[in-house]
Formats: C-alpha cells, structure tokens, sequence
C-alpha cells in the first residue's frame, strides 16, 4: 500500500450543472494542484472503489506523494469518502487537509488554518464527524455573501460571475503555491503566505514566494 504524506480533498458537487458554481471552488483548486505537479500525466488516477475521483501526485521532488480526491457523495456527505480515505491509508486527521468555499471571507481571500468550527459548513461538519475531530487542516477559499440578504442556499449553487473567473484563477493558481510551500517548509510559511494572499480588485496578489 502506497505511504501518501497526506490526503487534500478539495470539497464541490458532482456532475457538469455544478461544475462551475461557487460551491465547487474545492474540486478547481484540486485541478490548480494536478495542474502544479505537472498535469494529469503527472497525476495517474487511484483506481478505488468508492466515492471520490482520487489522484496520485508529487508536488514536492523525492517527497512522498499525495492523495487529491474530489468527493462524488454531494457537500453534505462529504465526509463519508474522506473518512473512508483517511482509514484506508491511515492517515491521521492532521494529515488531512481539506480546500472548501467559504461565504466569511471576500473573494480574493484565503485562510490556511487547523480545526475550528464548521461555520455552518455542511462539508466541514460532516468531515468533522466521520473523522471524529475537527482537527483537520483547511484552506478557506473565499467566495463573499450575497448582498442581498439571506439567499446563501442559492447563492453558493450559482456559477462564479464572468468577471469574478480572474480571481478564482489567481486565488487557485496561489493555492496551489502555499500548499507546496506547507509541504516544502511547515505550517507556519504557507500561513504567511496563504493569508496574506490578497486578489481583489485594487490589491495587488503577493507572487513574491517561488517553488525553487
């Protein structure tokens, strides 16, 4: 059996209708990830039975290799596939790290960080529970409330508007960096620099760390 150094689930819903809505910002951070360790051809898939699109990948040379998994069980079960996972290839919750839309933060934000509440996540809370501890890492992808209020259901089920695709693809592309930071130097610099990642309009994206 495989020693993976940890498992990164990267949360969505399956199917093409959800592919490119708020809600998914998990499952494109997952392909910013396959995308950094050199594409698919880089990325076999896991043959498993069960309920994730998983892939085997090296982000970091001679390091052993992670599990991407993308959950095909909806948000609110989420955690039934990545309990199943982290059983499977005995992986604590510490190594866990889970890449999820949050509505707390702006677009263009990200937060890096180990347990806390679910924040009325349901992905989160049922990871929390199949994994029986909240103590699992996370990367919070902001995606903003609504500015009407109420209307979060729908809100997060709605594609990412045409001039938000930039951000998301600078915030991805970011995530994709601090994870191999996280992997290449500890905790403490890919907070650094995940938190203070910043692509709204009218800041400018810090790109000054680099893999080399």
């Amino acid at each position: 059996m495989t020693n993976y150094s940890a498992l990164v689930a990267g949360l969505g819903n399956p199917g093409p209708e959800y592919e490119p809505t708020r809600h998914n910002f998990g499952f494109l951070a997952i392909d910013a990830l396959v995308d950094a360790a050199g594409g698919p051809a880089k990325c076999p898939p896991v043959a498993l039975r069960g309920d994730c699109v998983t892939n085997e990948c090296r982000l970091v040379r001679n390091a052993a290799p992670l599990l991407l998994a993308k959950p095909q069980t909806y948000m609110n079960l989420s955690g039934v596939a990545v309990g199943k996972l982290a059983a499977r290839f005995a992986l604590a919750p510490g190594e866990v790290i889970v890449l999820h839309d949050d509505l707390d933060l702006p677009l263009g934000r990200m937060k890096f960080k180990k347990g806390g509440s679910d924040a009325g996540h349901n992905g989160i809370k049922s990871i929390t529970e199949h994994l029986g501890t909240p103590d699992f890492l996370r990367l919070r992808l902001g995606i903003g409330r609504p500015e009407a209020r109420g209307g979060a259901r729908d809100y997060v089920l709605d594609p990412f508007a045409p001039d938000e695709m930039e951000i998301v693809a600078q915030v991805v592309r970011a995530a994709a960096k601090g994870l191999t930071l996280y992997l290449r130097r500890g905790f403490a610099q890919a907070v650094q620099y995940l938190n203070a990642f910043d692509a709204r309009p009218g800041e400018k994206p810090d790109e000054t760390w680099t893999n080399s």
